[in-house]
């Protein structure tokens, strides 16, 4: 199991599973100030404010970085606009909640931001597991 870590600033928790980044870097560079490869910890929550972190988080195409708000009452990591974007030689990334059916006709429920696979290689298709790097995917 990979392991899982959450930061906080008392309005907003993020969360990241390491096992489910692509290491795509769009959080990185969004908001450099708060997503440090290099540093540890690696998320400086307190340098952006909870609206920014919220744009991030769903800007995330594996799913590897996910939020709730602290205070039950608060909605806003259940509303998601859905949204299909397709990256420059990579994923396509849907934003929302979907339904995934495989081959066999078994169903997955993916919520917040999902990467398809574009290139063939993925080991885990229909998802994207960033081999589009290492094989130089164009498209």
């Amino acid at each position: 199991m990979g392991k899982t870590r959450e930061y906080t600033n008392g309005e907003v928790t993020i969360v990241w599973e390491a096992k489910k980044c692509i290491h795509s870097g769009i959080c990185v560079k969004g908001l450099p100030n708060v997503f440090r490869p290099t540093v540890r910890p690696w998320i400086a929550i307190e340098n952006a404010g909870t609206d920014a972190l919220i744009n991030q988080v769903k800007a995330c195409p594996s799913g590897a970085l996910s939020f709730y708000m602290n205070d039950k009452a608060d909605k806003r990591a259940e509303r998601l606009n859905t949204k299909i974007e397709v990256l420059e030689n990579g994923p396509l990334l849907v934003y929302g909640t979907v339904t995934v059916t495989d081959r066999e006709g078994d169903k997955e429920l993916k919520n917040k931001t999902t990467a398809f696979c574009r290139c063939g290689g993925s080991g885990n298709k229909p998802f994207c597991d960033g081999t589009h790097v290492k094989n130089k995917f164009e498209g």
